[in-house]
């Protein structure tokens, strides 16, 4: 059920939030939270977006676009991130990724029948990029359209470290699932992105970490379990777009290109994949992109909003 307050988001005016009642689960109370902004004029148009892991919603330049462009703009904090966070809860851990399809059924009930938009387009970025294209392909919801946004397809390294190393992870994670996996975050990436450092935004470092949050083997094991779904492949019933930047890097200390790469996830290995998703996918590689498009330097992220106008005016509209 929805809570009935819908009060000013701590992003200020325009932006509300309403917090999404869940089913406890083995770690107590549940929530989700919606952030909306409505455009200008009453729209029949949404999106709703879907943040990564270590991330919660603050792209306000990607809700500027999607509003000019017509549409009532929603984001999903889901349990364990972000707004939703509760003090009793391990940080955004899950044992498996269809835990989120409460969370999206109701967003979506909400979008489509309590305030009446008949066309929506499905956003998602790295993780949630991979847990909404499993959502669509799981629950048959209808959308007009999926922007993915360096969506989290396989995980990095070695042809070795994506077999053996994950087959044993999953096996632990199946045992254990509160096992740390141990892990060495440079937080070159968050740094990119605060003003506190090198980047343009500013976003709560207790929601979201410049060193991330720790990883655990039961939340490796919905991982892989996600990828191994969608390489089997995806019948998601839209036009999907694919945005990612042009290359990655995996630099340990601070260099030219974190500025202008993916320095999370594997582009190429995001290409190798997204002809999974649906029968209709169109891939752009963006130069000079950042791991999240939308985030990039000004120049480059015009480019990213004007490759999505394109992709709308050409499938969806």
């Amino acid at each position: 059920m929805t809570s009935p307050d819908r009060v000013v988001d701590l992003l200020g005016e325009p932006y509300h939030a309403e917090t999404l009642e869940l089913p406890p689960d083995e770690e107590g109370e549940v929530v989700a939270t919606l952030v909306s902004r409505r455009a200008a004029s009453p729209a029949r148009r949404a999106v709703l977006h879907v943040h990564g892991f270590c991330d919660y919603f603050f792209q306000t330049a990607a809700a500027d676009h999607w509003v000019a462009r017509g549409y009532d703009f929603y984001a999903l904090d889901l349990r364990k991130y972000g707004r939703s966070l509760r003090p009793h809860q391990t940080p955004n851990f899950a044992v498996d990724l269809a835990e989120y399809h409460p969370e999206l059924d109701l967003a979506h009930q909400i979008i489509t029948e309590r305030d009446g938009h008949d066309h929506l387009v499905m956003s998602g970025h790295s993780t949630g990029g991979l847990i909404g294209s499993l959502w669509l392909d799981a629950r048959g919801a209808h959308v007009d359209g999926v922007v993915l946004n360096s969506p989290w397809l396989d995980l990095n390294g070695s042809f070795l470290i994506r077999t053996a190393g994950a087959k044993a992870i999953e096996q632990l994670g199946a045992r254990r699932p509160y096992q740390s996996i141990p892990r060495n975050v440079s937080g070159l990436y968050g740094k990119s992105l605060h003003r506190d450092h090198s980047g343009e935004w500013d976003f709560d470092l207790a929601w979201k970490p410049l060193e991330s949050w720790p990883v655990f083997a039961g939340w490796v094991r919905a991982i892989r379990r996600g990828h191994a779904a969608v390489h089997r492949g995806l019948k998601i019933d839209a036009p999907v777009l694919v945005l990612s930047s042009d290359r990655s890097v995996h630099p340990r200390v601070w260099q030219a290109e974190v500025d202008s790469s993916d320095i999370v996830l594997d582009v190429n290995l995001m290409a190798k994949w997204v002809h999974k998703l649906s029968q209709h996918v169109t891939l752009v590689r963006v130069p000079g992109a950042l791991h999240d498009v939308t985030l990039s330097p000004g120049p480059v992220r015009e480019r990213v909003f004007s490759e999505i106008d394109r992709w709308l005016d050409a499938y969806v509209r």
